[in-house]
């Protein structure tokens, strides 16, 4: 079994400048697994990456995870 918020954690944390200040939730629902990641605002933007392409790579591996174990994920990144 994937542990998801380790996945999470293992994608973000090299690419910020504040991982004291990354926090994931897990807001778990029936069908959907949906986790929330906050980031420090300053690092917003390199989570982010130019025109969304790191966030959807993080959410693509995700994806590819979930779908092995029959699930479905969603991941939203704010900065706080």
């Amino acid at each position: 079994m994937i542990n998801f918020e380790e996945l999470i954690k293992s994608l973000i944390l090299p690419l910020v400048t504040y991982p004291e200040d990354v926090e994931i939730e897990l807001k778990d629902d029936e069908t959907i697994l949906q986790y929330e990641v906050k980031v420090n605002n300053r690092d917003f933007g390199r989570v982010i990456g130019k025109g969304g392409h790191i966030a959807q790579a993080i959410r693509t591996i995700l994806y590819a995870g979930a779908s092995k174990e029959g699930k479905k994920i969603h991941l939203d990144i704010i900065s706080k």
